[in-house]
């Protein structure tokens, strides 16, 4: 068993831009839970798969990833789910939530991962840079810092990709191309 989580990777710049900022809190804040994975924007949370099957897995994000568009994300300013996680905001397109959506219901028809949180909450796009290890007290002096501060990014998401845990951190493992043209 292994476990796996499907996500949104963006350009490697905004990549740097993001690790910097989760270096910033690691430093200052003493967060590095959001360093255990490249930064991201989660679409399937984690989710156990059997080793021997994860061909199954790949071959099936493959033919959902072939009939996906490319997409349109926009990271704007910061946000937070208080009292313990500060991120870099997604902006709530029809694009990402009907991506996300149509994953979701795609990975429990085909191969039966179902993430009962996800199905009580809507979808809050977010990338991650103080993890659930801030201290509620480290979130009270960085939030203020944060909560106002500019933050524009733009960028197309063309694949998926699916990362791998390998007992310490989050890996990519393997990325699959929207190949849907109109």
């Amino acid at each position: 068993m292994s476990r796996f989580f499907i996500a949104l990777l963006p350009p490697q710049d905004i990549q740097d831009y993001a690790n910097q900022i989760r270096q910033y809190f690691a430093d200052n804040y003493a967060s590095r839970g959001a360093q255990n994975s490249p930064p991201h924007i989660t679409l399937q949370p984690p989710f156990e798969w059997v080793d021997t099957n994860f061909s199954l897995l790949e071959t099936c994000l493959r033919e959902f990833a072939r009939e996906q568009k490319s997409i349109p994300i926009t990271l704007s300013g910061f946000a937070a789910f208080p009292p313990r996680v500060i991120y870099i905001d997604v902006v709530r397109s029809p694009q990402i939530l009907t991506l996300q959506a149509n994953l979701m219901a795609y990975v429990e028809n085909k191969l039966k991962i179902i993430d009962k949180v996800s199905q009580t909450r809507p979808f809050a796009p977010h990338m991650t840079v103080a993890f659930r290890d801030l201290t509620k007290q480290n979130f009270k002096a960085a939030w203020p810092e944060f909560e106002k501060r500019q933050l524009y990014f733009e960028f197309i998401a063309e694949k998926l990709t699916l990362l791998l845990h390998d007992g310490k951190r989050w890996n990519i493992k393997s990325e699959f191309n929207f190949d849907f043209n109109e």
